[in-house]
């Protein structure tokens, strides 16, 4: 089955009366967790993004806590799975301004690990892959905003 593209889904969806449109979310939310976090934001979290922010940063903290410090493979495995969820939150968001927050915040708990991840080119190299993620993304925010986070990523980078 090929999927219809956005406009025809718009079209269609336009069409249809509210009961209805109330069914086919719970029906979508039935069948991805994906699309029940997204729901969840859209409902709750949305009118307070601060507050979303500061959620998600205490689930990045745990799951740095839960990292297995034993090999760097198993560091690896985590902090990439750890920044998966992360940019997943941020789609959810759609706001370039949480996604830079949460980056920033996710290369800064990468930078604080134990042991540090200047030790394996693996990670140094997602840091600094992320680094460049934030640089690009910065330009696309209002002036003011560009200028709180590259100071802040100059602080992160001198710390490195």
């Amino acid at each position: 089955m090929k999927a219809a593209t956005v406009i025809q889904l718009r079209k269609e969806l336009e069409t249809l009366n509210e009961d209805y449109l109330r069914e086919l979310c719970l029906r979508l939310a039935r069948f991805k967790i994906e699309n029940k976090e997204l729901l969840t934001y859209l409902l709750f979290e949305s009118e307070d993004e601060a507050f979303y922010v500061e959620a998600i940063k205490e689930e990045v903290d745990q799951l740095f806590k839960e990292i297995n410090t034993n090999s760097y493979f198993y560091i690896k495995k985590s902090v990439r799975k750890i920044l998966r969820s992360l940019k997943k939150y941020a789609r959810y968001s759609n706001s370039k301004e949480t996604e830079v927050e949460l980056l920033l915040y996710y290369c800064y708990k990468l930078k604080t690990l134990k042991p540090s991840i200047g030790n394996s080119v693996t990670l140094t190299n997602i840091f600094l892959k992320q680094i460049e993620n934030i640089e690009k993304k910065i330009i696309k925010l209002h002036e003011d905003l560009q200028f709180d986070f590259r100071e802040r990523l100059k602080e992160l980078q001198n710390q490195y």
